[in-house]
């Protein structure tokens, strides 16, 4: 592929910033967005993917090192096993109940983070065409470190009408 993705925007939703009625119950919990433009030309889904694993934004531990151009580890894993091959296609409604799970695990969470993620993650879902849950990968591919998220889900959001393609985790450590 040409082209390349281009960085449009991230948003980052720290369960930490809402006042939940049990103070404990954000729970260490989060949600990074990052939207990517989608090139002009017309390249199928593992393409797509393949470009998001090369591009710079995936470089990201998610564990406060934030990108690195030269990182060697996405999330929990290493990068060099993280392949378009490991996604696995998933449907709107399995991935909102796999977050919903995931977002009251401790309770209801308050309206104002209940909004937020409507907004950012809920509705991109509903206008994604294809959706990517990140799975496969085994104990073998989890890096030095990488247990330090408790939790981590990783979506890819393909939205061809809106020419974007997004990266969703959400995790907890």
């Amino acid at each position: 592929m040409d082209s390349k993705l281009t960085h449009e925007a991230s948003a980052f939703i720290n369960f930490r910033d809402y006042k939940f009625q049990d103070s404990k119950s954000h729970g260490f919990r989060w949600v990074d967005v990052k939207r990517l433009r989608l090139p002009a030309e017309s390249v199928d889904d593992g393409e797509l993917l393949a470009a998001l694993i090369g591009h710079e934004q995936f470089r990201d531990d998610y564990a406060g090192g934030g990108v690195l151009l030269e990182g060697s580890r996405h999330g929990p894993y290493w990068l060099r096993l993280v392949t378009p091959e490991v996604y696995e296609a998933v449907s709107c409604e399995k991935t909102a109940h796999i977050l919903w799970e995931w977002v009251n695990q401790f309770g209801d969470v308050p309206a104002e983070l209940e909004a937020d993620l409507q907004q950012e993650v809920f509705d991109r879902l509903s206008a994604a065409d294809h959706i990517y849950y990140l799975s496969g990968l085994g104990d073998e591919a989890i890096h030095d470190w990488g247990r330090v998220h408790d939790c981590f889900h990783e979506f890819v959001l393909i939205d061809r009408s809106a020419g974007r393609i997004t990266l969703l985790v959400a995790a907890d450590d």
